[in-house]
């Protein structure tokens, strides 16, 4: 069997509010956080971007020196 613990009527009656206020926090943070990440994906997709047309630059720049010394 269990033995009850007798809980503060004090941490009883905090328990609600705290909870609350939490999410609100939680929701508040989210939402300044998620435009954030947005940028920094944008960002990172555009570089990505740049770096596949340098290396297809590359690529194609060495296919073009292969061809002229097998000539």
């Amino acid at each position: 069997m269990v033995l009850l613990v007798q809980v503060s009527p004090l941490i009883k009656l905090n328990h609600d509010p705290v909870l609350f206020l939490s999410v609100a926090y939680g929701v508040k943070r989210y939402s300044y956080l998620r435009p954030q990440a947005k940028d920094e994906r944008r960002r990172a997709a555009e570089e990505k971007k740049k770096q596949d047309e340098q290396k297809w630059i590359e690529r194609e720049l060495s296919e073009v020196q292969d061809d002229s010394l097998l000539k």
